[in-house]
């Protein structure tokens, strides 16, 4: 089953990381990323632009209206993703929690429901 890891932290951490803190950060993310893919349970991820770079998109009445930033007001934003192959939601958690940026935010395991025509 696929599942989405959602990885929510503080923008202002990162921010206040030292140069030689994030870029490690950054290399142990794609590091294990890496023994993922390897391993099978890796499918795809990536990390996202700041917060300030979003916009929210809502359609009411036919009509269409945007907001400036994410949709929910939170300390920690969503700064990324990967989807993952896993035996069960256990097995999600598991690989979840070895992805580095779980150490100063939160990754979130979702199932991901796969959609077909009726």
């Amino acid at each position: 089953m696929k599942y989405l890891c959602l990885v929510y932290v503080e923008e202002t951490k990162l921010e206040g990381l030292a140069k030689g803190e994030y870029e490690k950060l950054v290399d142990e993310s794609l590091d294990y990323m890496e023994v993922l893919r390897k391993n099978g349970h890796g499918i795809a991820w990536n990390a996202l632009e700041r917060v300030q770079t979003a916009a929210s998109v809502r359609v009411r009445d036919g009509k269409t209206f945007t907001t400036d930033g994410p949709f929910a007001e939170t300390k920690e934003q969503l700064g990324g993703f990967f989807l993952i192959e896993a035996g069960d939601l256990s097995d999600a958690v598991r690989i979840a929690a070895k992805f580095p940026a779980a150490r100063i935010g939160c990754v979130e395991v979702r199932p991901v429901r796969e959609l077909t025509h009726s």
